[in-house]
């Protein structure tokens, strides 16, 4: 059977949650939804949180609730999913983007200092236009949150926190989406825990929370009676099924993340003996991981006649991530070219996401490495001890 790229730890306790939703009448902003939410703020140590119906539906949010409007500068990376460059282009308002730093592939804080120092020049320590820092916690691990939060302070910038891939991620001990503003979780299938689609917002600001769920659910304020609608607003509403698989997978993070950590350290053992591999480094300042995929790194030369060769032994792989400026339509709306972010766009031409996901078994990661020496140099490697 050939092995998946990815697929949810689902066990009888989510199937049993989805089968009480089953038996009531109410499948969208019901008690599941609400029991969701607050264990999520729990988990986190956080004071609201509230479920929409993806990790993009959250990014947007958040940036209305920031404040951001037409022509503004939110301060972002170009290599992520590009939901986090088009929350912003949602809103109307201009992505800056730079570069990451080149071990985690997290955005470089040090890249944000010289970007701000540029746009504020000539305007008395402070660009009019420039609102936001969108750090990505890319992969499972943190930004480096300590020189970003300090940047944003001295600059009067909010800072909203992209952890869509990192739940249970820890930075210098803190909880990912607890050091900004606000932060976003994503729940997608392929995600530490999913609700199928899905995502949370999370902030310790009342104000931010209040709005979050109004402009969730069509614009409709905590006083507005049926089909009356305050603002402007979205149909981003999480429903009561999705809400209770998420409630239960949450219940058994712990038990997610140890399971993912456990094949991410078969990989490591195997790939130290594969010449041109490089696996993934976890940054000094990422106190937990939170495996969201496996990617590696092999010659640039290499990587797309790999994924072939791959394929053509039944294992999936692919190109993680595609610079984000220079995908087609962003590379045209945001005037991009090659070489404007040089760190970017050697991650991506070498990086390499592997088959990756919970339940996976230590002979599938051993048929994997197998494949991919074979696939870089014609040899099957000798099989790693346990």
């Amino acid at each position: 059977m050939a092995i998946p790229m990815s697929e949810p730890d689902i066990t009888s306790v989510e199937r049993a949650a989805v089968q009480q939703v089953l038996g009531t009448t109410t499948l969208s902003i019901g008690p599941w939804t609400d029991r969701f939410e607050q264990a999520l703020a729990a988990r986190l140590g956080v004071r609201h949180a509230a479920a929409v119906s993806s990790g993009t539906a959250g990014l947007h949010l958040a940036m209305l609730a920031a404040g951001i409007e037409e022509d503004d500068l939110v301060i972002t990376t170009p290599f992520s999913f590009v939901a986090s460059v088009n929350c912003i282009l949602y809103a109307r308002a201009r992505p800056v983007l730079v570069d990451v730093e080149p071990t985690a592939l997290t955005i470089d804080p040090e890249a944000i200092e010289r970007r701000v120092r540029e746009l504020t020049r000539s305007g008395g320590g402070r660009h009019r236009r420039l609102k936001a820092i969108l750090p990505v916690h890319v992969f499972g691990q943190t930004a480096d949150m300590d020189p970003i939060l300090d940047i944003a302070r001295r600059h009067d910038l909010v800072v909203v926190e992209d952890a869509c891939e990192a739940i249970g991620a820890t930075y210098k001990g803190r909880p990912a989406g607890t050091l900004g503003d606000a932060a976003v979780f994503a729940f997608y299938p392929n995600k530490q825990v999913t609700t199928g689609e899905g995502g949370m917002v999370v902030t310790p600001r009342a104000d931010w929370d209040a709005l979050f769920r109004s402009l969730r659910n069509q614009g409709r304020d905590v006083f507005d009676g049926w089909l009356s609608h305050t603002r402007l607003g979205y149909n981003y509403r999480l429903d009561e099924l999705s809400a209770a698989l998420g409630t239960a997978q949450l219940a058994r993070l712990d038990e997610l993340l140890s399971r993912r950590a456990q094949v991410a350290s078969w990989y490591g053992r195997r790939l130290e003996r594969i010449d041109d591999v490089t696996p993934p480094a976890v940054a000094p300042w990422t106190t937990r991981m939170s495996w969201f995929v496996y990617v590696v790194r092999v010659p640039a030369s290499e990587r797309d006649r790999v994924i072939h060769e791959l394929a053509r032994r039944d294992i999936p792989a692919r190109p993680y991530f595609p610079p984000i400026h220079l995908q087609p339509y962003h590379r045209r709306v945001l005037r991009a070219r090659p070489g404007d972010f040089p760190v970017t766009e050697a991650a991506g031409e070498t990086c390499l996401a592997l088959p990756f996901f919970g339940t996976m078994r230590e002979a599938q990661v051993d048929e994997v490495c197998g494949a991919l020496d074979e696939a870089l140099h014609g040899a099957v490697p000798r099989r790693a001890s346990a």
